[in-house]
């Protein structure tokens, strides 16, 4: 579990908080997945919304929160936790009905949402350079200074190394760019993921049996987004798709990745454009056509 000390919350005003507080950011994928997972639990929470895109996870009062600055964030009760994954484990034990992290394949959950949680810097590029057009970092140099110097540097008491790998992928970014290469290699590590996903759901209806987990959660917030970029998912991975396209059905799913109307226009021009020039996902990946 990912809770963090009192010595390294910087921003004591949170210390003193009572219930459910979370700090999002609305078209963070991390963000998605643990709002749907307190919209099926039924959980009363109360929002703090960060816009990164505003770059707001990167000032002192919010690294103050999470010296990682990355969202979602969970207040509960003055604790602070800050990793999606751990948040739910966490939130899982406070409210267990309705099951969304069995007890009989725990251990099975959390390898796959390790295996998940490993794709996020990938799941970025493809979102960077196909859903939002960028062949390029909009984080500069003054920026990433500041990512450095801000928040405590540690995490559970002890030095934090996430941080480093967050600085070494926006540093790599600003160097290198978002290259046909780079998203190339991302684009075939969710194939493989979904090949799985495909000869697991000849089996049973979700990712793990019988019943949703939050590895269906997580899956679908990726399926989603590489929906977006174009990927083509119902020509690849049918089956899939047919289990996306079925959680996608109920509101509780699909009103926290909706990107909105103003998004979902840019979104659109941005697919357009990329198909007049022919830099398609579909193209760069090599998946034909």
């Amino acid at each position: 579990m990912v809770q963090l000390a009192e010595t390294d919350i910087l921003t004591r005003e949170v210390l003193e908080w009572r219930g459910l507080h979370v700090f999002h950011f609305a078209m963070s994928s991390c963000s998605q997945k643990l709002r749907i997972f307190l919209a099926l639990k039924g959980f009363e929470w109360t929002p703090h919304p960060i816009d990164l895109s505003a770059h707001e996870s990167y000032g002192a009062w919010f690294m103050g929160i999470n010296p990682r600055g990355m969202v979602p964030v969970a207040v509960i009760d003055g604790a602070v936790h800050i990793e999606s994954n751990d948040i739910m484990e966490t939130l899982e034990e406070r409210k267990p009905e309705p099951v969304l992290w069995p007890a009989d394949c725990a251990v099975e959950i959390r390898a796959a949402l390790d295996a998940e949680d490993a794709l996020h810097h990938d799941l970025r590029t493809l979102s960077f350079r196909f859903v939002h057009g960028r062949t390029a970092t909009t984080k500069t140099p003054d920026l990433l200074t500041a990512y450095r110097s801000q928040g405590s540097a540690t995490v559970a008491g002890r030095p934090d190394t996430k941080k480093a790998h967050e600085l070494s992928f926006y540093e790599g970014l600003a160097t290198e760019g978002i290259s046909d290469a780079r998203c190339h290699a991302a684009a075939w590590k969710f194939h493989a993921a979904f090949e799985r996903f495909e000869q697991a759901l000849s089996k049973s209806p979700y990712l793990m049996g019988d019943r949703p987990t939050v590895v269906d959660i997580a899956w679908f917030v990726y399926a989603y987004r590489l929906d977006l970029a174009g990927y083509p998912l119902a020509r690849l991975h049918p089956r899939v798709d047919a289990w996306y396209r079925a959680l996608a059905a109920d509101p509780r799913w699909s009103r926290e990745v909706d990107p909105g109307p103003t998004l979902s226009q840019r979104i659109a021009r941005t697919r357009a454009a990329q198909e007049q020039s022919g830099a398609t996902l579909v193209t760069i990946a090599g998946f034909g056509g």
